[in-house]
Parts: structure tokens; sequence; C-alpha cells
């Protein structure tokens, strides 16, 4: 189960969910372009589309280059007007070019992020919040473009996890062929289709890990 663990790990790093998987690439992202001067632009999606929006940059890193947008909408009129923050953007690696950005919904809750985590240009981890909490990420670990990994969250903890390892998946349906389980931050069962038919034929599991958070639970219920 060691390797199980680790994988764990690294999905903390970076429910059922969405049926049919989508490509992760998105309007905008990978898409920069070179000025005149010969520079790269940002590629970037938070700009105002009309009026009453508002755009802030920062120089987080010291170099005199905005590497952090963000995009302000004013919601409501007169005495009720607010600005309300609908989406920011950062460039990680000081590329010139946005690598990750995060959608807001009209009350500044974030409802969808998208990343490009090796600085390739594409899109490759795609997170979504339902009520301003993680719900479900979507990772594209190949790198080709598709989605193979998704982890559904709790709580904003990580409780399962559906991969496609063997890149069976379309654009229309999601095949996913291992399932992780995971109680108290740990990897306790790990399902594993072998035939291809989309059913479970193995099962893993911590005995030990299953039967302490078991224990836990119980000790809260009567307390």
């Amino acid at each position: 189960m060691k390797h199980l663990t680790l994988f764990l790990m690294a999905v903390a790093l970076v429910g059922c969910g969405s049926k049919s998987p989508e490509p992760v690439t998105s309007p905008g992202a990978g898409d920069a372009e070179t000025t005149s001067g010969g520079e790269v632009a940002d590629a970037g999606r938070c700009m105002p589309d009309g009026p009453g929006y508002e755009v802030t940059e920062y120089d987080t890193s010291g170099d005199n280059t905005p590497d952090v947008r963000k995009l302000f909408k004013t919601m409501g009129e007169g005495s009720l007007a607010r600005l309300v923050l609908v989406c920011r953007e950062a460039d990680l690696n000081g590329d010139r070019r946005k690598d990750i950005v995060r959608l807001y919904n009209d009350e500044g809750r974030p409802v969808r992020e998208e990343a490009d985590r090796d600085f390739d240009g594409q899109i490759d981890e795609v997170t979504h919040f339902t009520n301003g909490r993680i719900t479900l990420r979507e990772v594209d670990t190949s790198g080709n473009g598709m989605i193979d990994t998704k982890i559904f969250y709790e709580a904003g903890m990580p409780v399962r996890a559906e991969r496609d390892m063997k890149g069976r998946s379309t654009v229309a349906t999601w095949q996913p062929d291992t399932w992780e389980y995971y109680a108290d931050g740990r990897t306790v069962r790990v399902g594993t289709d072998v035939n291809g038919d989309g059913k479970v034929d193995r099962w893993d599991r911590d005995e030990e890990r299953l039967r302490n958070s078991a224990l836990a639970n119980d000790n809260a219920v009567t307390q």
C-alpha cells in the first residue's frame, strides 16, 4: 500500500463527478502570441468584455513585470454598488504566460480553476468548486490532452479517486479502471478492473487503517 499512500500525498499537493471527460485544453490557454517587440503575450483570460469591469495587476516576483492579474466586476447600482472579484490569473514560472486562472461567481466564490502545472502551454488540471469549496479535481497526468484522473472531495478532503490507467476514455465516455478510497487522509481501499468491463475485479485493502478509522468513528459517536 506504500505506493498508494504516495499517490494520495501527491493529490494533496496539486461524491461522483461528471460522467464524460472533457479535453483539458480550454479557450485561451496555451495560445500565447508574440508582440511586435518580440515579447510573448500572456494569453490572459481575465479581460473585461464590457463596461463595469476593473483590472488590477501585481508584480509579486520583483522583476518589474506584472505576474498576477485580477478582474473585478461592479455588482449592484447606486449606494449598493460593489466590486466583486470574478477572475484571477497568475504566471507561476516567470515566462510571461499565465499558467493558472480561477473563475468566480457573482458572489466572489470560486467555481472553477484551470492550471498548466508542467508549463507546456496546455491546461492539465481543472478544479471544480461547489459553494466555494473544492469538490472535484480532474488531471491529465500523461500530458496527452485528456483527463485520466479524477479526485473527489468532501469537506475539502479527498475521499475517492478514479483513474483511467489504460487510456480507454474518450471525450464522450469516461472509463476508469482503478478506484481508490481514502479515510483520514490515507488510502484504505483500491479496486482494479482487470478485464476492462468497467467493474472491479480485485480489491486491495489496508485492513489496519480501515479498523482504526472505524474505531475513531465509533468513539466520535459515543462522545
